[in-house]
């Protein structure tokens, strides 16, 4: 029988504006097949013997959760109207264009060297006192010896580092790194041919390697071990030492973890959606069907504000995880020395910045000002009367205006050296690219505090540094009182476009000290929801070890429900009302109480969508699990609620959204109820929207709690929108640019011919439409309509049809470009003349067929000739 064939098609020339948000990227000519199971084991089958002839097979699908093929179309001209033509061959079920995804730019804050670490800090196993897992509950199941036995985690990254020793030092059986396999190569970039081998080494790019260490690493000098050391490590490799990885990659990556027999599958990487139809997320969404729980961090664009989920964290089966900032900052610090008036060598630790050439530096210290509160010091431009500072290191506090203004101060009277101190608890790496500076460093607010106190009372410190290269490492530790705990400023919100719930779950991502490649320093504390999403997957394992079960609904349900939701922060102060569900989900994980709970629940959230949606109650269900009968009171508590535009069509950013104090008001089935051991009991919720502006489309959040008298305190998220998802503009306009324009300026005058190679493969310039979408829209159309007095006998613009490629699946609220060479959606060409674009974006839930439901835009007319 032959299914129903959904074509999915997104053009090989649409890519990013320059300038724009990143999102993820076409590959020119490539295509995802999804086959009937019949047709990928033959060779020979209709579908491999139609298409041998246009294009080669980059790899084949063949698990039992989704079987096909990824191909390359030779002729670039051609390969949307043959990639169209794949609709006709018996067997084919679905079509993707090929994408790239790119690595999340986590924040490495600290890295260390190939010099050796001092053991300054120790933290048993059976005393675990790692900040992130104190947050998290994981020392308490650590304390009574839980530690993922028997348990895989197949991890999808950039490899993995076993050679580390607190990864085990080898690779294979027996190894913590046992399975795994490299997809890619060293010189993978995405759009390349992979080169793959058994090998899934990690030694150039360091984001796998700091995620294994957080699930499992092993003893080592700085004491702290991962969540769950006792797990078994597999590594996939899907990304080269730079550049980006492929869809068809990141699929058969999670095939073979999935085959493997991986327990969990964990990745922290994504790109802008908002949607939950991209076949990476199809796939790992079913892979969880299977019983595998799949972690995916949300994303790194908080600041980008509501509404800017990430791929493949949108699956609807995936659990999508947030990040809390760690109440510890660690910092690795290079060891060096200075003097007091030229007494006894003393240690200090500072965090190297760039530039760093330290080594063999002996100055003595200066300092524009004995004023450590002042938060502008060194900011203004150093008075006249200023001595030659090249004989000096110049210490200034950090504050107000950037590292970069300080050193160019210094730099006006001769300074090679900077060194700032902290204005908070902690450091941080300085980066200061000014002409004639060799090197900066950071140091903690009280050591900086320290040296000035020295200098104002007349004495000279001088240092000594050591090459950072070979120095010791420290480890040093601040406390974080001003984020801590709270919801990670770069964390993405959520809700999709669909008005699902996402983020589900959060950890600590901010300031995460893990493993490194030994070749880039062994040690690193980076920052990103790529370091909360591992220590989800190792809290998944540990909980599993204690209830006997990796079910994913049971898991992500028990977690949802213990989890802690925390006060909103907006990562300098802090509000008397929780934070948004559409920023941390469920709230901080909370490993132990969620391995012990026998209260269960039938659902992880309630979704009430929007306005024009609203199904105004829904219900769950409580399960008693325990021995004895429980009574439950239920309540509930509201969190922020956010708007998600003030006075434009595009969403706020993070720090311009506005946050209002009226509430959905919840009222409840039952407020108090009883459940026998064995029992159920199913309360209804009913919700009432806060009566707000609608054309604003704020978001309304909280949490149905219920207290029980056998201790435990459970919470369960929910949240609506009011307004209409489907009335919001999602087109703010579109302009036509040239390809020959890498800056893709407007175009407004209407003079302009682009010669066009009809029958030949000649770079040239070809007409670009630039389309910026405000929200995230289901189908956007680009057609092109011919102008009165060109071929056109008509007073109106006539439409000749989409051009090839159009239109374009579910995209999400960014701009992005597309090219057009002349040809239409049939695969003809144009016939010389004078056109325009006209673009058309369907509204979220819109009817494609009625015209009405589309934002349109047109662009300046332009006249195409060929050669």
């Amino acid at each position: 029988m032959v299914r129903a064939n959904i074509l999915v098609f997104l053009l090989a020339g649409v890519k990013a504006v320059v300038g724009a948000k990143p999102v993820s990227k076409i590959v020119p000519g490539a295509y995802i097949v999804e086959l009937e199971d019949a047709q990928v084991s033959h060779s020979n089958s209709a579908f491999f013997s139609k298409i041998e002839s246009k294009c080669n097979t980059r790899m084949k699908f063949n698990s039992s959760l989704f079987k096909g093929a990824s191909i390359q179309f030779n002729d670039l001209q051609s390969a949307e109207a043959n990639a169209k033509g794949l609709l006709s061959l018996y067997g084919v079920k679905q079509v993707w264009p090929m994408k790239t995804y790119s690595l999340p730019k986590d924040e490495i804050l600290h890295a260390g060297n190939s010099g050796s670490f001092i053991e300054n800090v120790k933290r048993q196993v059976g005393n675990d006192t790692f900040s992130p897992h104190l947050m998290t509950q994981v020392d308490k199941l650590r304390a009574e010896g839980f530690v993922g036995n028997g348990v895989k985690i197949g991890i999808v990254d950039t490899g993995v580092d076993y050679t580390h020793p607190a990864l085990g030092g080898c690779f294979g059986e027996g190894c913590l790194v046992s399975y795994g396999y490299d997809l890619v190569g060293d010189n993978y970039t995405g759009s390349n041919t992979p080169v793959p081998d058994t090998d899934p080494y990690d030694g150039c790019e360091g984001h796998g390697t700091h995620v294994a260490g957080i699930i499992a690493a092993q003893a080592n000098p700085f004491g702290f071990t991962g969540a769950a050391p006792g797990v078994t490590l597999g590594a996939y490799r899907v990304f080269g030492c730079d550049g980006n990885a492929g869809s068809d990659i990141l699929i058969d990556s999670y095939l073979r973890a999935f085959e493997d027999g991986s327990n969990i599958i964990t990745a922290s990487i994504g790109d802008s959606s908002g949607w939950s139809e991209d076949p990476w997320a199809v796939v790992a969404s079913r892979i969880v069907e299977q019983g595998v729980p799949c972690t995916i961090s949300a994303g790194n664009s908080g600041s980008a504000g509501l509404f800017y989920t990430s791929t493949a964290a949108n699956g609807k089966k995936v659990t999508a995880i947030a990040s809390t900032d760690n109440v510890i900052s660690p910092m690795l610090l290079v060891s060096s020395y200075y003097t007091v008036d030229g007494g006894d060598n003393l240690t200090f630790g500072y965090v190297l910045g760039t530039p760093g050439d330290w080594a063999g530096v002996n100055l003595p210290l200066w300092t524009p000002t004995f004023n450590v509160t002042d938060p502008a010091g060194g900011c203004d431009p150093y008075p006249s009367d200023t001595p030659d500072l090249s004989g000096f290191i110049v210490l200034v506090r950090r504050g107000t205006c950037t590292f970069v203004q300080k050193a160019e101060n210094a730099a006006a009277f001769g300074a090679k050296y900077v060194v700032y101190y902290n204005n908070v608890d902690g450091a941080l790496s300085p980066a200061a690219a000014v002409e004639g500076i060799l090197a900066v460093g950071m140091v903690t607010s009280s050591q900086g505090e320290k040296w000035v106190a020295l200098l104002e009372a007349g004495s000279e410190v001088s240092f000594d540094m050591l090459d950072p290269d070979t120095a010791p490492v420290v480890l040093g530790e601040g406390i974080n009182n001003v984020t801590g705990g709270f919801a990670s400023t770069f964390s993405s919100w959520g809700p999709t476009f669909e008005a699902d719930i996402k983020p589900q779950l959060a950890s600590p991502g901010g300031h995460i000290l893990s493993t490194y490649p030994v070749t880039l320093g062994s040690y690193a504390v980076l920052s990103g929801t790529s370091m909360a999403c591992p220590l989800a997957a190792a809290i998944f394992a540990l909980i599993s070890n204690v209830r006997g079960t990796l079910d994913p609904n049971e898991l992500q349900h028990v977690l949802a429900t213990t989890s802690n939701p925390n006060l909103h922060n907006d990562g300098t102060t802090t509000y008397p009302v929780l934070a948004p569900v559409a920023q941390v989900g469920s709230g901080l994980m909370q490993a132990y109480d969620a391995a012990y709970a026998t209260t269960l629940l039938s659902v992880s959230s309630l979704a009430y969508n929007d306005t024009d949606n609203l199904v105004d109650t829904l219900n769950f269900t409580i399960t008693n699990t325990g021995t004895e009968e429980v009574t439950y009171n239920l309540s509930y508590v509201s969190a922020a609620t956010g708007y998600t535009f003030s006075n434009d069509i595009y969403p706020d950013l993070l720090t311009a959204i506005e946050f209002d104090e009226s509430f959905a008001t919840i009222e409840l089935s039952e407020s108090k109820v009883a459940v026998p051991p064995g029992a159920e009991a199913t309360i209804e919720v009913t919700v009432k929207p806060p009566e707000i502006d609608a054309s604003r489309l704020p978001v309304y959040s909280g949490y149905i709690t219920l207290n029980a008298t056998n201790g435990e305190n459970l919470s369960l998220p929910y949240q609506g929108i009011v307004g209409s998802l489907h009335d919001t503009t999602v087109l703010d306009g579109a302009y036509l640019s040239s390809t020959s324009d890498p800056a893709a300026e407007p175009i407004t005058s209407e003079n302009i011919t682009f010669i066009l190679p009809r029958y030949s493969s000649t770079e040239a310039a070809l007409p670009l439409a630039v389309i910026s979408l405000c929200f995230g829209s289901p189908l956007v159309k680009i057609e092109v309509l011919s102008v009165p007095g060109y071929g056109n006998s008509t007073n109106t613009a006539k439409s000749l049809g989409n051009i090839l490629g159009s239109p374009l699946p579910y995209l999400p609220r960014d701009s992005f470009t597309i090219d057009w060479n002349g040809k239409l959606e049939d695969g003809s060409f144009a016939a010389a003349g004078k056109y325009l674009f006209k673009v058309a974006a369907l509204h979220i839930f819109g009817d494609a067929n009625n015209t009405d439901e589309y934002d349109v835009a047109q662009t300046a007319a332009f006249t195409i000739e060929y050669v």
